[in-house]
């Protein structure tokens, strides 16, 4: 008896959509093998490598035996510097019983979704969002609930759209600030003002992803966990992979009230167990050492910034917004739609996306893919050189449509 793929699968794979960015990084690698010159500015990886001080600590702990199982929400030593680093850089006031570390702050998502949700119960995710939060929250069980703000607002929904969103079935806020993939970071005043309006529902949870904490351009900082209303409620996902360009060493981490992070652990004692041991050792080095290779980091995004923003800001029909953290540009490029070279019509940003890459050879990803259509994310973590070169190509591809 033949089966096919879709009686073979289950409903809840068959239902997911692929990431679009690692979809992207795919269809670049193609093309490259093809022999073309592909520039791929579709992933959200750091170019730099992990600072020689972090990879020394990994070997020394390697060296020092540090190859078994750990416990599942983590060594204590790590949690400790997690402890450390929460109330200093967030004014987060954290037991160390209360920190779960992770394969990844995606792993943390997730075991936060299927550890709050039920069937049926509403998170609301501001957008543009990061392309996998509405997928893991459905894998849950979940109901995902989008608002979103457009480049006129700097991609910053306001605390009355959260205030419009609630309603009895909502469970969660989960939204990124520096956000993947505008680049916006929600002000003291923003963020607080969102926190009171979720402060009138006492069952109501914050996720606040802070993964690019250390890429931010601003004054400094804020955690929406420290503002006293809802700072019992307010669950801060961290990691290294973006300020310490540690991608690769797969660590994450949370911080929750006492229940939450017991069931996060619960929960991942079932699927992964404890992360790396000697990449934990390294971490906790990490947060307790110099900090000077992730200033520096911080420093070149900045530069690289300055300079895809105005070469993106002189293509005609671009729409840019000036991004405060992360490194990514997230320009409007709607203008564009109906438009066409002769060969390709535009209709929507995923024709745009792929018309970059066949054309240009550069890889961006769609704005669809993060809940904003008119849209698509360009990374710019790449050198100056390869960022000049993707701009003038972007520049030349698009000068085609009429």
């Amino acid at each position: 008896m033949s089966t096919t793929t879709s009686s073979v699968l289950s409903q809840r794979v068959l239902n997911m959509a692929e990431s679009a960015t690692i979809k992207m990084a795919q269809m670049a690698r193609e093309l490259k093998a093809q022999g073309h010159d592909v520039i791929s500015l579709s992933l959200g990886e750091p170019d730099f490598d992990t600072p020689d001080h972090i990879k020394e600590a990994a070997k020394k702990a390697l060296d020092e035996g540090y190859t078994k199982y750990t416990p599942v929400p983590g060594l204590v030593e790590l949690r400790k510097a997690i402890q450390t680093k929460f109330k200093r850089d967030n004014k987060l006031d954290f037991e160390v019983t209360q920190i779960v570390v992770s394969n990844g702050a995606k792993q943390s998502i997730a075991n936060l979704s299927l550890a709050l949700l039920d069937e049926g119960d509403e998170v609301i995710i501001f957008a543009p969002f990061w392309v996998s939060y509405s997928e893991i929250v459905k894998l849950g069980g979940g109901v995902p609930v989008l608002i979103s703000a457009g480049i006129e607002d700097d991609y910053k929904v306001s605390a009355q759209q959260v205030a419009d969103a609630i309603t009895p079935r909502t469970k969660a806020v989960l939204f990124s600030s520096p956000c993947n993939p505008t680049g916006s970071v929600y002000t003291h005043e923003e963020l607080d003002a969102i926190a009171t309006e979720i402060a009138k529902h006492e069952d109501i949870y914050i996720i606040a992803d802070e993964i690019y904490e250390y890429i931010n351009f601003s004054d400094r900082h804020v955690s929406i966990g420290s503002f006293p209303q809802v700072k019992d409620r307010t669950i801060t996902v961290n990691g290294f992979s973006k300020g310490f360009a540690m991608t690769g060493w797969r660590l994450g981490y949370m911080g929750a009230p006492k229940e939450v992070a017991s069931a996060c652990a619960k929960i991942q004692g079932q699927f992964t167990s404890g992360a790396n041991a000697f990449a934990q050792k390294a971490a906790a080095y990490a947060l307790e050492a110099d900090m000077g290779p992730t200033d520096a980091m911080r420093e070149a995004f900045l530069k690289r910034r300055d300079m895809v923003i105005a070469g993106l800001s002189a293509i005609p029909g671009f729409k840019v917004n000036n991004p405060v953290g992360a490194f990514y540009s997230f320009p409007d490029i709607s203008s564009f739609f109906g438009k066409s070279d002769g060969e390709v019509t535009i209709n929507n940003s995923d024709d745009f996306c792929e018309y970059l890459l066949n054309k240009a050879y550069v890889a961006v990803v769609t704005g669809a893919a993060f809940g904003a259509p008119d849209c698509f994310r360009l990374s710019y973590a790449a050198s100056d050189d390869t960022l000049k070169e993707a701009i003038q190509r972007i520049a030349d591809a698009c000068a085609k449509l009429k």
